[in-house]
């Protein structure tokens, strides 16, 4: 996959207040979204939008695009 995340997504959220018990408890994510997020596999662009909405940031702050990643033929 070409697109990798810029930084620790779930280590933002927590400095923004959002722990993962909070982000459980009132159900802004799901578990598996979270554990996505750790082993950083692609989510959902509601996902995305509802992160972004969290940290108050752009998808382009949360995302990069590798081209040499997507150009290289899959083995």
């Amino acid at each position: 996959m070409p697109i990798y995340y810029k930084f620790d997504i779930l280590a933002a959220l927590k400095e923004k207040g959002f722990s993962s018990y909070r982000i459980r408890k009132d159900k802004l994510l799901g578990e598996s979204t979270l554990q996505s997020l750790r082993k950083g596999e692609p989510i959902s662009f509601d996902n995305v939008a509802r992160i972004c909405e969290m940290l108050d940031c752009q998808p382009g702050d949360l995302l990069y695009y590798n081209k040499e990643a997507a150009e290289s033929p899959c083995e």
